[in-house]
């Protein structure tokens, strides 16, 4: 397992005065960068920006490697260290809302030290703070990698292509590619939808008024004359995989016990109204299978199999961790975070996924219109039945996240755009 390193500062110019902060996630084995991150906060104190460093640095590592990772913090603020470590009292009333919600992170990760260092081992993150700062001062806003930008546009304080971020293994991206290191498991394993969809033509000619007039005809606010069809995405549960947050795409994995248990949690949940499916349809790969049969078995269903609703292929970064296929394919990466249209070494891009999941909506919808269908599937086709029915761009999936075994809801109705009605729902697992 990756143990991580947080760098973190903060500052202010005028204490209080225009302030921001910096933080740089490394891997403890080689020193690689994995994140960075930085932000002008407005006018605050020292203090608060440090913290503000921290929570960046915490959040980041949480992005990269999920709950219970190892790290080690190092800042060169004497007063945040010490307050965490809990040798130092929180006497400013002002720090304690930042001081709780860091503690509060840091409890979802396995700290090993939080070690005080002298400013000149601090550069990086102080090098970030102050970017964030100069940044703000010419009314821009930066952007990793040295990158700001302005209401007009980019500019690159680094001489490098406008929006380019570096990975930290010499292959430069557009910014997007960092960001999209937040919850990397939603790209891992995203490829799982049994959408249905409004008949393509509604789809079509919404986004064609959206385009004409600026406004989609629907608002949300009224209540629906008739529900078309109500499609309840269900993500498969737990696989060793997705537990050690390796790309899983193709492969077979089945569900762990506690997959096992998820599926369970959910049928539970499916089996009742007002949840209970008419028609349950599943990806063929394991994982997804596995978590449908649970459901039929206790809801009385058949099960359909849908070859379309499989993951997106991941080619050879299958069963290798972010970390790994940074390493050793940093420019197709890049590549892939920045781009919905590049691919995997052998493997599907986002844009082909798309369009046979939209496929597969189609048919779908037209096939059982007017029931409610539950659809077995992974993160990218569940990913692209919801921005479908959102009208969002594509690389809006990069800005969404879906836990193992959630529920998501989607309706369709005859007279009106379709409605995303539940996302993410996980309260059956708790």
């Amino acid at each position: 397992m990756t143990q991580y390193v947080i760098e973190a500062d903060g500052g202010s110019r005028g204490n209080p005065g225009p302030a921001g902060y910096g933080a740089v996630v490394t891997d403890a084995a080689d020193g690689q960068v994995l994140a960075e991150a930085a932000e002008a906060i407005g006018v605050t104190t020292n203090n608060v920006a440090e913290y503000r460093g921290l929570i960046a640095g915490l959040q980041a590592v949480l992005r990269l490697g999920g709950e219970g990772v190892p790290v080690a913090v190092r800042m060169d603020s004497k007063l945040v260290i010490e307050q965490m470590a809990g040798r130092w009292k929180i006497k400013n009333e002002g720090l304690r809302p930042l001081a709780l919600e860091a503690a509060a992170l840091a409890r979802r990760l396995r700290v090993t030290e939080w070690t005080w260092i002298p400013r000149e081992r601090n550069k990086h993150a102080d090098r970030l703070a102050n970017e964030a700062m100069d940044a703000a001062a010419k009314g821009l806003t930066w952007k990793a990698g040295g990158t700001t930008e302005a209401a007009g546009g980019t500019a690159d304080l680094m001489g490098g292509p406008a929006g380019a971020a570096d990975l930290g293994s010499g292959a430069r991206a557009p910014e997007r590619a960092r960001t999209q290191v937040t919850r990397q498991t939603d790209l891992l394993d995203a490829g799982d939808i049994s959408g249905i969809s409004a008949p393509a033509a509604s789809i079509a000619a919404a986004q064609q008024r959206v385009k004409r007039t600026g406004a989609a005809t629907g608002t949300g606010w009224a209540p629906p004359t008739r529900v078309a069809t109500s499609l309840l995405l269900l993500r498969h549960g737990e696989t060793e995989l997705s537990l050690e947050r390796r790309f899983s795409g193709l492969g077979d994995p089945e569900l762990t016990p506690n997959g096992l248990a998820q599926a369970s949690a959910a049928a539970d949940r499916l089996s009742r109204e007002p949840y209970r499916p008419d028609v349950i349809i599943t990806s063929p790969l394991k994982r997804a299978r596995q978590t449908a049969a649970v459901v039929a078995e206790r809801t009385g269903l058949d099960v359909e199999v849908a070859d379309d609703l499989r993951e997106a292929d991941f080619g050879a970064w299958e069963g290798h961790t972010f970390t790994e296929v940074q390493r050793r394919w940093p420019a197709e990466l890049a590549a892939w975070l920045a781009d919905p249209a590049a691919a995997p070494p052998g493997g599907e891009s986002f844009a082909t996924t798309a369009r046979r999941v939209e496929a597969a909506g189609e048919r779908l919808v037209e096939q059982y219109a007017g029931k409610t269908v539950l659809a077995v599937s992974h993160v990218t086709p569940i990913k692209m039945l919801l921005r479908l029915a959102l009208m969002a761009p594509l690389e809006s999936l990069y800005r969404m996240h879906l836990d193992l075994a959630c529920l998501s809801l989607i309706e369709y109705y005859a007279d009106g755009p379709a409605v995303v009605k539940s996302f993410n729902d996980t309260s059956h697992l708790r």
